[in-house]
Parts: structure tokens; sequence; C-alpha cells
């Protein structure tokens, strides 16, 4: 490893050197999605941004054990519906067909942007023997008690013996005067106070039995309950959206600590949020995207559409834990930059250094490259830093497109520099940032150009040429077909 990884701990504050738990074993929770409706491009972020990491991690050696789970239970809207029922009921589905069908769409948007699929994706449904289990261990140790059939957890009682807020900075007295008044609150003790099992209303679709009501667990408990069953009571790295700091990872922290004692994650790694030409991106506003709307340019606010690869390479132009900007010009950019780098990595996989190779090291251009590929380390070393790896492996496009144009010469660098610089662009764009080569050429377009070759060829009784090209498009799988109205062709069967 060439220097020490540092990540921004969202729970210190700090920027800290990365130690894991057990090396060279990570552990990695990532809050993955509530499956009831389509995928949107702040979840994107969120998932393409770890999945670097989880990339990068293992690029550093380590084997990591990556879970993101899927939210199937649902949320609750203001008025105590759970999302995936009232989903069910508009479509007429099941509640699991809803959570199938957006499981399969979330799946396939991930695929899309190549991102690599977690180790394990655990379902909040399938895990309700351990979410009772950790109710009834918090109730247990005196941070939960019982109201009408519902199971809250005592943030009064909690704050005796540790601090509720320490991730988010937020303080309970500043909590309870933003504090609206929603469905339920008459059952808690203190407003603050959050549910671990709701008793379902009888007109509530997903409900289970338990000794306390029929109901359904809250939404924070099954993050605790996944990432402490696969992960261990301690672990390295949680991570989600900045929205899921509070309350959500909040809550997950006091859940932890109240039923193990231990608070689950050591490092708190959050990404931040989209805007859309300098405003927040959202329904309402009618500026946000679905990640199909934005490959299509099916969108009032885009001009065009854009290729799965150059919006990973849009999305990883900025640090995870910055504000990313939408914009047309932003996305022609990026377009810019994802094929400078298309072309490099095109050129560099090509090249082999020549065998018998004769002439002097230029040892100013081999100091420059070797520092840039050590620069490549040193920004993903910095918290992930993504945009600066982008900029150093630009710079190495620099040398390999120098290389095509004879200005610099394999002897002026030697195989050893040379293979280096191949290694890391190849490393570092596909392996680390899950970027790859992705062709706009029409292939039926070059099929009728080849066609038309073949056809003049013909015409001019070539026929050394006709029967080159007929072998070659043979090797594809292709047939040509002389007809009496001209040149076809067909699959070989």
């Amino acid at each position: 490893m060439i220097g020490k990884l540092r990540v921004v701990n969202s729970l210190t504050k700090q920027k800290e050197e990365f130690v894991p738990l057990n090396a060279p074993h990570v552990g990695m929770y990532v809050c993955g999605p509530t499956v009831y409706s389509d995928v949107h491009l702040g979840n994107v972020r969120t998932f393409i941004s770890f999945d670097v990491i989880y990339r990068y991690l293992q690029f550093l050696g380590y084997k990591v054990r990556y879970v993101r789970n899927i939210t199937d239970v649902g949320h609750l809207l203001d008025s105590g519906e759970d999302k995936i029922s009232k989903k069910a009921k508009l479509e007429n589905l099941e509640p699991m067909e809803i959570v199938q069908k957006y499981t399969n769409d979330f799946r396939q948007v991930m695929d899309t942007f190549n991102a690599l699929p977690p180790d394990i994706e655990p379902t909040a449904t399938g895990h309700l023997m351990e979410q009772i289990k950790m109710i009834q261990e918090l109730l247990a140790n005196g941070y939960a008690y019982e109201s009408n059939g519902s199971i809250y957890f005592d943030i009064s009682k909690y704050n005796e013996d540790r601090q509720y807020g320490k991730l988010s900075g937020r303080k309970t007295e500043d909590l309870l005067n933003q504090t609206r008044e929603l469905d339920g609150q008459s059952d808690k003790r203190n407003p603050l106070d959050f549910a671990l099992w709701k008793k379902a209303a009888p007109e509530h679709i997903m409900r289970w039995n338990t000794q306390w009501s029929d109901g359904f667990p809250g939404w924070h408990l099954e993050c605790s309950v996944m990432s402490t069953k696969y992960l261990g009571e301690e672990f390295d790295i949680h991570g989600g959206g900045m929205d899921l700091k509070f309350p959500h990872h909040e809550c997950e922290i006091a859940q932890n600590a109240g039923s193990t004692g231990k608070e689950g994650a050591r490092y708190w790694l959050h990404t931040n949020m989209l805007t859309v030409n300098g405003q927040k991106m959202s329904k309402s506003l009618g500026n946000s995207f679905l990640p199909e709307q934005l490959i299509t340019g099916n969108h009032e606010l885009l001009e065009r559409g854009y290729s799965p690869m150059t919006i990973r390479f849009f999305m990883l132009q900025s640090h995870y834990a910055s504000t990313l900007d939408f914009s047309n010009e932003a996305l022609n950019a990026a377009q810019k930059g994802y094929t400078k780098l298309a072309n490099g990595l095109r050129l560099i996989k090509s090249y082999e250094y020549p065998q018998n190779a004769e002439g002097d090291l230029n040892q100013k251009q081999v100091d420059q490259i070797n520092k840039i590929c050590d620069n490549c380390h040193y920004a993903m070393n910095d918290d992930f830093n993504t945009a600066l790896t982008i900029g150093h492996l630009f710079n190495l496009v620099k040398k390999i497109n120098s290389i095509q144009t004879g200005q610099l010469k394999f002897t002026d660098i030697g195989e050893e520099t040379f293979n280096r610089m191949k290694q890391t662009f190849i490393a570092f764009t596909e392996d680390v940032l899950g970027l790859k080569l992705e062709s706009e050429i029409s292939t039926d377009n070059l099929l009728e150009v080849i066609l038309s070759e073949y056809k003049a060829a013909k015409e001019s009784k070539d026929y050394d040429k006709v029967d080159e090209l007929r072998a070659k498009l043979k090797a594809e799988g292709v047939i040509v077909k002389d007809m009496k109205s001209g040149v076809d062709w067909a699959f070989e069967e």
C-alpha cells in the first residue's frame, strides 16, 4: 500500500486513519433501498459511492464483507399507512409483488451503472425473529417500554447512560422543540421516543403476530439487527446518504448500545445530496430525474440523454461527501471527460512494450509517471477522493497519447515504468472507479460499410479481397449472401 488510508468519520467529525478491527477482513454495512418506488438518483449516487469504496478496499487487499439491506416492510407515512401497503392497494397487488418488482428494478439499475452486488443482501421481512429478539433485549435492559401493544425506545432512559444525538450533533432539548404532533404520539412517554414495534391498525396489510400485538417492526430496527448479525456487535464501516444520519443512524446507534452495550460501526460515512442547477432535487420542484430519464434524455430539463458510464463518471468527479449539482453543461463536460478516459483505456490496453527495444531512459519522464501513479494511490487514500484520482488519471492519459503520437518513446520510460503506468491506469479506471468501455458505435452501420466494400471488390473483380472479407465476416458469425437484388447478410446457422 502506498500511503495510509484516511477517512472522515461522521461520528467524530475528524479525518482518521482507517484501521480495521480484524485486518485483513473488513465489515461494511450500507443502508439499502426501500422497495416501493423507482430508484432515484440520490440512491444511485450513494450506492455508486459505496461501490467505489468497496472496490478500493478490495484493491488494497482487504477481504471485504459488504452487506446492503433491502427494506421490504416499508416506512410509515404521517397518516400511519405503510408505503408498501399503500402501493399494493393502488396497484391491486400483494405487498410482496411490489417488493419483488422494485427489488428487481433496483438491481437492474445498479447493474446498468456497473455497481458490484453486495456479498449479502438481507431483507427486513427475512429477519423478523432477530428483530423481535432485539426488542426483548431492549425491554430487559430497561431501554424500551410497551404502550397499547406498541414498543417504544426510551430516549430519556438512554440519555441517563449515553448521549442520543452524538452522530448528528443534535441536542435532545432542541429536538423536543421541533417535534410535530403525529399519529401515535399519545402512546409515548417522550415525543422523541421512536417505535421498535407498532401495533397494526385493522386496515394495515403487512402485519405479524407477537406477544405484544399483531403489528410490524419499526424502520430503524432492521439495520441494527442485520448489520450486527452479519458483521458482529462491532464492525468497521456503516454508510448511507446524509439524509439518514438523523434519525435513522442515530437510532441505530442507540438500539445497538441499548441491546449489546456496543454502538456498532466504528466509522460512519455519509454521501451528500444532489442539486439541479443549484436547487435541491425534489419531485415537488419538478427537477428530479429517474435514472432511465437521464439515460434516454426524456425529461424537459435535459438537452439529451447520457450513457451510464458518463453518468457514473459525472458522479465520481465530485467527492462523495460534497454536494453534486446536475446541469446539462456539467453532464456534457462529463461526457467529454469520460470519452477522454475511455480513449486512453482503449489505447493503453492495445500497447505492449516492444521486445528488444533499445534506447536511453529519460529520467524526467520516468519520475513524472511514477509520481502520477503514486498520486492515484494518495488521492484514493484521502477519504476515497475520486475527483482527485480522475485528475491524476487525466495526467496519465497525456502520457499515453504522447506514446501514440510518437512524442514519447517506449524506451524513454523503460519497460518497468511502462508496465506500472499501464497497470495503474487500468486498475484505477476499471477496478477502482468501475468505469468500463462502452461503445456507441452502431454495429449495423459498420456492417453496411463492410458490405459496401465487399460489393465494390466484387464489381472490380478483386476476388482476393472478396474472399478476405467473407472470411472475416464468417469469423464473426456472419455470412454474405449474393442476391439478384444485391448483397445481403445473415447470421451463420
